[in-house]
């Protein structure tokens, strides 16, 4: 009998198919959380420019024939002030929740703190649309309501309140983006 020279036979690698599968997700969840950040920055920036915005507007006009002259401003409206202090506290929240999003780029496969931002940010878009809402109800009335027309004498107070709901607006929109963004890196797990 001849000798037959034993070959040893290695193992081959086990491949774990998870960890092929978790690095494009960790990666998309990077991206996404990239995303976040910017589109917080840019809602703080949309709503701390309507609260300021409608916060420094005021405007005087004349009352009954030219003899007297009185101010608008957005105290004087507590629709107006709802809108100022929304957008103040939704910034605010904004610019504190920057630190999560930096958290989530960094360790990208958080859960916690993403049903945490999804249900603060759920709470935020709430608020803000209703600030927004409500002070387009009165921008609308004071355009064409039958009171006067007071944005025919207030005409740059009413166009910076309109000017300051685009922004409130588009903080609503970006909240929106974000909780549908936070679902999805929540899903891709």
């Amino acid at each position: 009998m001849p000798f037959k020279k034993k070959t040893k036979v290695s193992p081959e690698p086990e491949v774990d198919e998870e960890s092929n599968e978790s690095a494009p997700k960790a990666g998309a969840n990077r991206g996404i959380s990239k995303l976040d950040l910017v589109m917080r920055m840019v809602a703080a920036i949309g709503t701390l420019g309507s609260a300021l915005a409608v916060g420094t507007a005021n405007g005087s006009g004349p009352f009954f024939a030219g003899f007297f002259r009185f101010g608008a401003g957005y105290d004087d409206l507590p629709t107006f002030t709802f809108l100022v202090v929304t957008n103040a506290i939704v910034c605010g929240y904004l610019v504190l929740s920057l630190v999560l999003s930096i958290f989530h780029i960094l360790k990208s496969s958080a859960r916690v703190t993403r049903v945490i931002l999804i249900i603060l940010d759920t709470v935020m878009v709430a608020y803000l649309t209703g600030g927004a809402s409500s002070a387009a109800a009165m921008v609308h009335l004071a355009h064409k309501g039958n009171g006067g027309a007071i944005c025919q004498q207030h005409n740059s107070f009413c166009d910076r309140v309109a000017g300051a709901l685009v922004g409130s607006f588009i903080g609503v929109v970006v909240l929106l983006l974000l909780i549908s963004m936070s679902a999805v890196a929540l899903s891709r797990r």
